[in-house]
This record gives C-alpha cells, structure tokens and sequence, in this order.
C-alpha cells in the first residue's frame, strides 16, 4: 500500500507494470476503489506503467466533509499524476470516474495520450435521482441501497452464478465512507459535461456493457457521439463493471486503442 497527500488529502495508490512503459491511469466509479481493475492490471502489466488510486472519499483515501467536486477530483487525479512524474498518459475512467477523465481531458488535454470512457456519461442521471439516493442514505445508509445497486452493476448470469463474489463486492460498496459517498454522489449530480466534451481532441474510446443498468448502453452512446472521433464498443456479458466480469476482454480493447492512438500520434 502506497500514500500520498494531494491536495491537503492523504490518497491511497497503487502502481504496477512497467516504470519505462507508456503510462496508464486508471479512475474508479462511486462506491468502489482501485481493487476493481485486479484482474485488468495483470493483462497489461507486461507493457505498461499502470496507476490506480482510491479517489477522495472512497477506499483507503482520506474521506473529508464534502463539497466535492467534478473538478477537484480531476485536480486530485492530476495531482498524482505529478507527482508520480507523469507528463503524459493514457486516461481509463470507469462511471464517475469518467466524469472525471472526461473533465481532466477539457482541461488539461496536452496531458493524455488516449482516452478510455467506461460506463459513463457526460451527464449521468437526474438531480431527482440523486436526490433520492442521497435521502435513501441518509436515513438507512449505503447498505439499504446496496442490493438496487449490485443489479444495476452486474449482468444475471454473474449475480446468478458467482454469489460469494457478489457479496464480496457488496460488501465493499457497504462499507465505502459514508460522507464519501454522498459527497461524490452530489458531485456527480452538478456535473453536466455534455457541452464541454464537444472539444475533446484526445483519441477516445467508449465502452459500455451491454447489460449495464446504471448508465444503459443508449446513454453511453449519445456520449461517444457527442465527441468528434470517437469509437464506441459494447461489451457483451457485463453489466456496469466489466473490469470486474470481462477484464480480458476490457484489457485488450484498451491496449489496442492506445496502440492504435500512439501510431497515429
């Protein structure tokens, strides 16, 4: 285990892979932390440099009051990113943390090398629903959400035929900083990229799985379309964590869109 303060906020990271490689940088959605991509960090190990980390409020990083924002996340992000002596990189951002790659590539696009939205939008629900899993929370915590929420993040078969892995990650949504949660949750909820993605200069890729019941296939789509260039792939027998349920399949789609954005750098 790895820390760093950035930002007044002590982070927890993890690097694997490659110190010479090409650089990856890896963001987690809501309710989650940097052990989600376990089984994607080996299949790109041998070739790259990879970068996970517990985003504010989640996993072993510091939980501080909230507001959080959309944009202090992406400032934390590229925070690590310096301090780990990344002047470029490729950026894979799952769910919010696709919010959060899309704002690091408005802002700071001389930084990324490629892009890789997973399950995400640039707009990701309503204010109504936020609302009201915000008040869910607040009157029983995360764990009287938690079962709606593992539905929406697995396909069938996974929740049919994998139950200790289930409770495995159930307990890890349940157990996520509860001032964490909401403040990223509000954060999520002010958020509206869907403008500011239209300059998006950065190779990009967008994915979704094909059984995603958090951002559905048709929302992630309207998002690839609203960025100039870039490709959008479904992944079949996933829900809205295919690092989890496909990662050879999400480690090969990612290494070859870098690949491929390097080649025609």
């Amino acid at each position: 285990m790895r820390f760093s303060k950035l930002n007044g906020t002590v982070t927890h990271w993890a690097e694997d892979g490659q110190g010479d490689g090409p650089a990856i940088v890896f963001s987690n959605s809501l309710g989650t932390d940097l052990r989600i991509w376990d089984k994607v960090v080996p299949r790109l190990a041998a070739r790259y440099r990879l970068i996970r980390h517990d985003k504010r409020g989640h996993g072993l990083s510091d939980a501080p009051a909230g507001p959080y924002t959309i944009d202090a996340l992406a400032s934390d992000l590229l925070a690590l990113a310096d301090a780990r002596g990344l002047d470029r990189f490729a950026l894979v951002g799952l769910s919010v943390g696709g919010l959060i790659a899309q704002k690091v590539a408005v802002r700071a696009p001389s930084r990324l090398t490629a892009l890789v939205l997973c399950d995400t939008a640039a707009k990701i629900g309503t204010d109504e629903m936020w609302a009201a899993r915000i008040a869910a929370i607040e009157r029983g915590g995360i764990d009287a959400i938690a079962d709606g929420i593992l539905e929406r993040w697995f396909s069938k078969r996974f929740r049919a035929e994998q139950p200790d892995d289930l409770a495995g990650w159930r307990n890890m949504l349940a157990r996520t900083p509860v001032a964490g949660y909401l403040a990223t949750s509000a954060a999520i909820r002010a958020e509206d990229l869907r403008a500011a993605v239209r300059g998006i200069a950065t190779p990009t890729l967008v994915l979704v799985g094909e059984e995603d019941g958090s951002t559905p296939p048709a929302v992630v789509e309207a998002t690839a379309g609203l960025i100039p260039g870039a490709r959008f792939e479904v992944i079949a027998s996933a829900g809205h964590l295919p690092c989890i349920e496909q990662p050879e399949v999400l480690a090969r789609l990612i290494d070859r869109h870098i690949t491929t954005a390097a080649t025609h750098a």
